[in-house]
């Protein structure tokens, strides 16, 4: 079983999240889910996880600053960058950061899981 994190500013996200894996037969679990980067950093100061899905803006501290500090860390954790935003220039910054990959919001289920099916093998 592969364990995720979410980090996400956002309930509903998080909630949405929790309920698509509630729905799938994937070898998916998720484990914790944070509200902004410091949490995720403090969950995995004493937790392992395979993947991390983390939003790029986040209040306390951001997804591709929770990223750069995980990577000092942990070069295997899989990291998918989440965003409202469409641009070029976020998707390189997440590359920049140390993210795996990137996808944009509104999550559409099929997209994500094939995303995810990438990691999961």
């Amino acid at each position: 079983m592969y364990k995720l994190l979410i980090v996400d500013d956002e309930e509903i996200i998080r909630f949405s999240f929790k309920k698509l894996f509630n729905w799938t037969k994937h070898n998916i679990d998720l484990v914790h889910e944070c509200s902004n980067g410091k949490e995720a950093l403090d969950y995995l100061t004493n937790n392992e996880v395979d993947i991390l899905i983390t939003d790029i803006k986040m209040p306390i501290m951001d997804g591709l600053e929770a990223t750069r500090e995980i990577r000092k860390e942990n070069k295997d954790i899989a990291i998918i960058a989440l965003t409202a935003n469409a641009f070029d220039s976020d998707k390189q910054k997440s590359a920049d950061a140390g993210c795996n990959d990137y996808m944009t919001k509104p999550i559409i289920a099929t997209e994500l899981l094939d995303l995810l099916n990438k990691y999961i093998g």
